[in-house]
């Protein structure tokens, strides 16, 4: 049998303006509200993947890692840096501005307002 992860919640101060924020970087496709009472702003990661934000109050940070391909996390950055997105190499530094990821050629953190650390890795 193979188990695939078909969701997860992840906490938010604001689960709207969380799921935009990250759906915006990552250029994923934001989904309309979910769950009873649509408490839910999900975020299709891919079709066996959706975040599920939601607000909660004293939302305690997640850590969250995706694998990209090279052309994906070039876009990637380029929509930080656009947005001027504070993002950096090590999770203790997550904006000293650097790629050169301790585990991968190239990857990077970045985190929401809420203090969620994401981690995009590209092979190269």
């Amino acid at each position: 049998m193979t188990i695939t992860l078909n969701h997860t919640i992840v906490p938010a101060g604001d689960n709207a303006a969380a799921a935009d924020f990250l759906a915006e970087i990552l250029g994923l496709r934001r989904l309309p509200p979910d769950g009873f009472d649509g408490k839910f702003a999900p975020v299709e990661v891919n079709d066996m993947l959706t975040l599920q934000f939601m607000t909660v109050p004293d939302a305690q940070p997640h850590h969250l890692a995706f694998d990209v391909t090279p052309e994906e996390f070039d876009e990637v950055l380029a929509r930080l840096r656009e947005r001027e997105v504070p993002f950096g190499s090590d999770p203790m530094e997550p904006d000293n501005g650097r790629v050169d990821h301790p585990l991968c050629p190239r990857g990077l953190f970045f985190c929401d307002d809420t203090g969620n650390l994401y981690e995009v890795m590209s092979p190269a």
